[in-house]
């Protein structure tokens, strides 16, 4: 396992948007004020460690077993119980999806052009 110290959350989300897989969340930066978001970019294993109080760090891991036996123990760290799925990047993504596609459910958008009652 290596780690370096991040300054910048912008860099840990340049990270998190290069990943090729999200595989865990734990905490959250509204409730305990820090957050590791688990990932893997290609072959390697990453925890992107965001914090309010502390110095934020990317950890990587030597392989697959070694991130899921951290994420254990950062579950207990943290008091949280395991969740089966990531709902929140899920849901973001369908969400900007659904925004991208200009169906208006069979509305029609008017404009005061189109408007005779001016």
């Amino acid at each position: 396992m290596q780690e370096i110290e991040i300054l910048s959350w912008i860099t840990l989300d340049a990270l998190k948007e290069a990943s090729t897989r999200i595989i865990d969340s734990i905490g959250n930066l509204d409730t305990d004020e820090q957050m590791s978001l688990f990932c893997a970019i290609e072959e390697d294993y990453l925890e992107l460690h965001y914090s309010e109080l502390e110095a934020n760090y990317l950890r990587r891991f030597d392989d697959e077993d070694e991130l899921f036996k951290h994420i254990a123990k950062r579950r207990e760290e943290l008091g949280e119980e395991e969740e089966e799925v990531l709902e929140y990047y899920e849901d973001d993504d369908a969400f900007n999806r659904d925004e991208e596609e200009d169906d208006f459910d069979g509305y029609n958008i008017r404009t005061e052009e189109d408007d005779d009652t001016f």
